[in-house]
């Protein structure tokens, strides 16, 4: 992944509040210097109900986006 991409997909999105690689894949990207973290891992039940919110935000926030352009689009 290059440095442009990195940044986009890290960068944190104003309506939803979490990154889009935090959208997809459920946790912030490693840069590649920081260490593994010690101890258990996320269950992965706590982990699937975590990206399902922040999918579930996501979409309403690009529905809502969605109105707002028809409606304008629809003005004439």
């Amino acid at each position: 992944m290059g440095t442009t991409e990195f940044v986009y997909n890290n960068k944190i999105h104003v309506a939803m509040k979490v990154s889009l690689f935090q959208a997809n894949y459920g946790q912030d990207p490693r840069i590649g210097f920081e260490g593994r973290k010690k101890g258990k891992y996320e269950a992965t039940e706590k982990f699937v109900k975590k990206i399902k919110k922040i999918q579930e935000k996501a979409k309403a926030v690009i529905e809502k986006a969605q109105e707002k352009m028809k409606k304008f689009t629809n003005i004439r």
